[in-house]
């Protein structure tokens, strides 16, 4: 299936597709839509993290990311910790949160931004970005799945 999002991927829109790509959708095609071309998205393809989309970009309702959990009605508690990361990073960009150095969930948000930010930097374009990215989601849920109890 296709899905379409946003170009310039960051975070929660690298997340989402990781998302996606492991447990909605393993044969996942992301496109880009520039700035100003939304009347030239695919019709066959599934909106995601853009405005008047089903799974719109974050908002009072939570971020891209949780809203793809509960469409698919994803019931797993380590996707459900990585959606806290997630929505703390959100908060950490757009609202000003700082973590407290006990907050272990908001520092990791943090670490997992200044990751996005290098990759924006490192990879030239969104699907190098995606693809370069997936291993750091796939060891983050790899870690809370192995210690669910600590963290």
């Amino acid at each position: 299936m296709k899905w379409i999002t946003s170009a310039n991927v960051h975070y929660d829109r690298v997340a989402s597709p990781w998302l996606i790509k492991r447990f909605v959708d393993p044969n996942a095609e992301f496109l880009f839509e520039a700035k100003g071309q939304q009347d030239k998205r695919p019709k066959d393809a599934i909106p995601f993290a853009l405005p008047g989309a089903k799974l719109s970009p974050h908002d009072k309702n939570g971020v891209t990311f949780v809203k793809i959990l509960r469409e698919y009605k994803l019931n797993d508690p380590v996707l459900d910790h990585i959606a806290i990361i997630i929505d703390k990073g959100v908060n950490y960009v757009l609202s000003g949160y700082r973590p407290p150095i006990d907050d272990r969930d908001g520092q990791m948000a943090v670490g997992f931004l200044a990751f996005s930010d290098g990759m924006i930097l490192l990879k030239p374009t969104d699907q190098e970005r995606l693809d370069s990215s997936y291993v750091l989601w796939d060891a983050l849920y790899a870690l809370l799945k192995s210690n669910k109890k600590e963290l």
